[in-house]
């Protein structure tokens, strides 16, 4: 019998982010775009996990993005979808639409193709919305892991978000408004 088709490193990632938010009451919910539902599949894996996932969204298409988490279109063609300021609308749309207390979005360039001088291959942002957090304070972080194939990059922001999931695990704030 097949236990997991997951990694070890993500499925145990998860079973930390489920034991650790259910322990603090918090529910969560996931805004996936580079990952297209790895890490909810991670966090699902562990029994009990339902006590705390309320939603996963996977939103791969600037459209998607638009209609699931209401996703500003100004923002995604001033910003681009590989941006904070899309990464951070997707986690905060996660949190509205779900419900949930903390929201973590995903959004990056898997690669082999796609990239560019600016976002080349392996650029993903991360973006972490809280219900209870001074909304001008954005907390956000965007990780270069560089070519290292598609499935490694989809695993290390899939690993990079579950962090982000813990709590008490604050994400270097990368922009702030004024």
């Amino acid at each position: 019998m097949m236990e997991t088709i997951l990694p070890r490193e993500l499925v145990e990632s998860a079973r930390k982010v489920v034991e650790a938010n259910r322990a603090a009451g918090r529910t969560l919910a996931i805004a996936e775009s580079c990952t297209g539902g790895l890490v909810c599949a991670a966090i699902t894996e562990i029994p009990g996990s339902s006590e705390v996932l309320l939603a996963g969204y996977v939103t791969y298409s600037n459209d998607a993005k638009k209609t699931e988490l209401k996703v500003s279109g100004d923002v995604l063609e001033t910003f681009g979808a590989v941006s904070i300021a899309t990464a951070w609308s997707m986690a905060q749309g996660a949190l509205d639409e779900s419900g949930a207390d903390v929201a973590v979005a995903i959004t990056g360039i898997a690669g082999p193709g796609g990239g560019s001088e600016k976002k080349p291959v392996g650029h993903v942002v991360f973006a972490r919305a809280e219900r209870q957090a001074d909304p001008d304070v954005v907390v956000a972080d965007t990780r270069e892991f560089g070519e290292i194939g598609r499935g490694g990059v989809r695993l290390q922001a899939a690993l990079c978000a579950l962090e982000l999931l813990l709590p008490g695990e604050p994400a270097a704030p990368e922009a702030e408004s004024p």
